[in-house]
């Protein structure tokens, strides 16, 4: 009902459709992804969106008069927000937009996305809710207003009691799903329209022109591990203040620089540990950028919790 992403064909591919519940598949050369949607009431359904890929293409176009709120629980997006610009959802961040720019690339900085969206129609959703609910209180139209007043998406960071909502659609039994969703969806309307907005809940956004250079550093550093980049070197060679790179950065990752790049070797080391058992610790530590084994066991324990001798044992 509320989204169309471009798959093989050019539109989502079907692959379950019962008792209100349609569960649509992805597949792009950049990986794969799954929308599970379910219809609560007429003009609202709830769905749950995880992809395993870089980015996506969307063809939604709509004409209904719309409020879908996103929800992430795990990773980041990259979204417009304004001519040449964007901004990042990163996990207990809320979305909400009327999806009128919601044509074109979607980009998922760390290849995965997991989150849930909530759609209504106004004003068939309104219809519906004061139906189920007798003198409901929320006005759509208003909460709309409130949060979506523009074309651009609002995006409300870490909202205190939101992952206290959505984190508890993660664990209901198949039997009372459907009247359980109707309930959290009530919840969350009741929710946002006491919600008191501050500029704290803004999130910065990045013109385009920087996000590329950005990207291009990250391919930079994330091609040859073994090779170490200091944030000076950076700078200068893809033409961007220190400070403007450092904060870029976090917002597309998740992480500053070297949090990053610390992460991400001792994610690429666990792998060669177990699917490398001839290789020693001290070739592997070389291989992710450290000329010390012992500096690499260190930060190694520091990270998985465990010697890499520890970590390759278990995997056996």
């Amino acid at each position: 009902m509320l989204e169309r992403m471009m798959a093989d064909n050019g539109y989502p591919v079907p692959v379950v459709e019962n008792d209100g519940c349609r569960v649509f598949q992805i597949h792009d050369e950049t990986g794969e992804g799954t929308m599970t949607q379910y219809d609560l009431f007429p003009g609202v359904s709830l769905m749950y969106n995880d992809f395993h890929m870089e980015s996506c293409e969307s063809e939604f176009y709509t004409t209904e008069d719309l409020l879908c709120i996103d929800y992430c629980r795990q990773g980041r997006m990259e979204y417009p927000a304004g001519p040449d610009a964007y901004s990042y959802v990163e996990a207990g961040d809320l979305k909400l937009d009327r999806r009128l720019e919601h044509r074109g690339h979607f980009t998922f900085p760390l290849s995965h996305y997991h989150g849930i969206t909530i759609g209504l129609i106004l004003p068939q959703a309104a219809e519906s809710l004061t139906e189920w609910v007798r003198e409901f209180p929320v006005n759509l139209g208003r909460l709309q207003e409130k949060f979506c007043s523009g074309c651009h998406p609002k995006v409300i960071h870490r909202a205190p009691s939101v992952d206290h909502i959505f984190q508890e659609l993660y664990a209901v039994p198949e039997q009372i799903k459907l009247p359980y969703f109707r309930i959290k969806v009530l919840e969350l309307l009741l929710y946002l329209d006491a919600l008191e907005l501050d500029g704290k809940t803004e999130k910065p956004y990045f013109y385009k022109s920087q996000v590329e250079k950005v990207k291009a550093a990250h391919r930079l550093l994330t091609e040859d591990l073994e090779r170490h980049y200091t944030i000076a070197e950076l700078s200068e060679r893809f033409s961007i203040p220190a400070t403007a790179l450092k904060e870029c950065f976090k917002s597309v990752y998740g992480q500053p620089v070297n949090t990053y790049m610390r992460s991400l070797r001792m994610d690429r080391a666990a792998l060669l540990l177990r699917q490398e058992p001839q290789a020693s610790v001290t070739e592997i530590a070389g291989r992710v950028g450290y000329d010390s084994a012992s500096k690499f066991a260190a930060a190694f324990k520091d990270t998985k919790g465990k010697t890499p001798l520890e970590y390759r044992r278990e995997g056996r």
